[in-house]
């Protein structure tokens, strides 16, 4: 077996163990700590095929660790689950109930799967993490049990197999596809190396080849400020733009960055970001210090190869993307700028890219979810508590249309399932399409602007 690093290492080991408080409406909204769980992991080579046959019980078995040090995190996405099935299951005529097994008991999340096939049940919610899934997926592929995983690590997707977490790879799709209405067709990305930043990359070659577009350039920095720095220059192709700029003038006018600064008065209010941004950033996070701007004789340079820009950086790093985005000039209106999904938490303190991009699910959409939870559990949700809701909530409604069992046409039906976060359609592959809106950065201190809208608004029923 291999061993794969965290998609996002840096939030693992406050995530898992539930001792994070987790206060921003949109990290819950993506599933952050679903990413974080997607890596770490031990992945197993997983048994081929998918739901081979339509297996008849509508009894949903559930893999969670349950004692353990992630015991809080798995009660806690068991309340989920136990929220859309409901009170009332056990006496519900289509026999929906729910079937609990602990994954850190012994035997772990592969004995925890072949003890749900040997029940009975037709459909399996879980298990937590990336590793889990791989081990535990090939005795419920066996069977023909379809399997709502709650990583978000895409290489787990498969026929049968469906990665309930908001992916990398959705995020760029919804960007892509938004750039591509903008009038912009050819795509660039600048990432760290790093299993974020190649789900990224991934995601990116994925969209522009799924709508036609050219082929992406993609390069992934080791992290340095000379190696962003240097992607940046060649990737843009920077030596000969400076050339050329400098051959068409003799006395070449200044160039002057957009500079966007933050209202002194909403820097006060805005929230305190983590150290590490606090020091990318600076105080407001409004733009890079002025030594980090362009020299004032450097010519204005023209366009460069690309008109659209992806990002996957945060903290530092992305401190030092924007002081190389200065240095090449690669800004607005000639480039969009794109980023994941994370910078939704900090989004207030990124107007040294105002006008940026990134996809994420409606905030107003989780309320109902948030509201209904609170009353039952006394707490707020933590946010993977979403996914197991959306996962019990697609089992709930299969069963409710009169199938027998969970057979795939019903699983990836055109219409998809209400989420907590919004629409999502299971597509047959083992991705999930979920209904992501764009937001661009403002700047000035002001929360993102949604540009586009979801497709269509949630629903939480009562």
């Amino acid at each position: 077996m291999t061993r794969a690093c965290s998609l996002l290492s840096g939030l693992a080991s406050q995530g898992l163990a539930g001792k994070q408080t987790w206060r921003k409406a949109g990290l819950a909204a993506l599933g952050i700590t679903g990413m974080a769980l997607a890596g770490c992991a031990d992945q197993s080579p997983s048994a081929g095929g998918g739901v081979s046959k339509p297996v008849g019980s509508h009894k949903i078995g559930v893999l969670l660790p349950l004692s353990g040090p992630n015991a809080g995190l798995g009660h806690e996405l068991l309340a989920g689950a136990q929220l859309a099935v409901g009170t009332n299951a056990s006496t519900d005529p289509t026999g929906l109930q729910l079937d609990v097994h602990d994954t850190a008991a012994a035997g772990g999340a592969s004995g925890a799967a072949t003890a749900a096939v040997s029940a009975g049940d037709g459909l399996l919610l879980g298990p937590l993490t990336s590793g889990d899934t791989a081990v535990a997926a090939p005795a419920a592929q066996s069977a023909g049990i379809p399997v709502l995983a709650f990583t978000s690590d895409i290489s787990q997707a498969r026929s049968g197999v469906w990665i309930m977490g908001i992916t990398p790879e959705d995020q760029v799709q919804r960007l892509v596809e938004q750039a591509r209405q903008d009038g912009r067709r050819k795509f660039a990305a600048l990432l760290p190396n790093n299993p974020l930043g190649h789900a990224l990359g991934n995601g990116l070659q994925s969209a522009c080849h799924d709508q036609g577009l050219a082929a992406p350039t993609i390069v992934y920095h080791s992290g340095t400020a000379a190696s962003i720095s240097q992607s940046l220059r060649d990737i843009s192709n920077y030596d000969t733009r400076l050339q050329a700029a400098k051959g068409s003038s003799s006395e070449p006018a200044p160039y002057t960055p957009d500079a966007t600064t933050a209202d002194a008065d909403a820097a006060k209010t805005a929230d305190k970001l983590p150290s590490n941004l606090a020091a990318a950033l600076g105080t407001d996070g409004s733009s890079p210090s002025p030594t980090d701007a362009p020299k004032a004789d450097t010519p204005k340079l023209e366009a460069p190869p690309f008109d659209a820009l992806l990002l996957g950086d945060t903290g530092l790093n992305l401190r030092n993307v924007i002081v190389a985005l200065n240095e090449t000039q690669i800004n607005l209106p000639s480039v969009r700028i794109m980023g994941p999904g994370l910078w939704a938490a900090f989004a207030t303190k990124l107007g040294a890219i105002k006008g940026a991009w990134y996809a994420a699910p409606d905030p107003s959409s989780r309320q109902a979810f948030v509201t209904r939870f609170m009353a039952v559990n006394h707490h707020m949700p933590k946010p993977l508590a979403d996914l197991s809701y959306d996962a019990a909530n697609v089992a709930k409604t299969v069963a409710q249309s009169g199938v027998s069992g969970y057979p795939a046409n019903a699983l990836t039906r055109p219409d998809g399932f209400s989420g907590v976060n919004g629409p999502f359609t299971l597509l047959p592959d083992g991705r999930v399409r979920r209904a992501l809106g764009v937001f661009e950065v403002i700047g000035g201190g002001s929360p993102a602007k949604m540009q586009s809208a979801p497709a269509k608004a949630s629903a939480i029923s009562g």
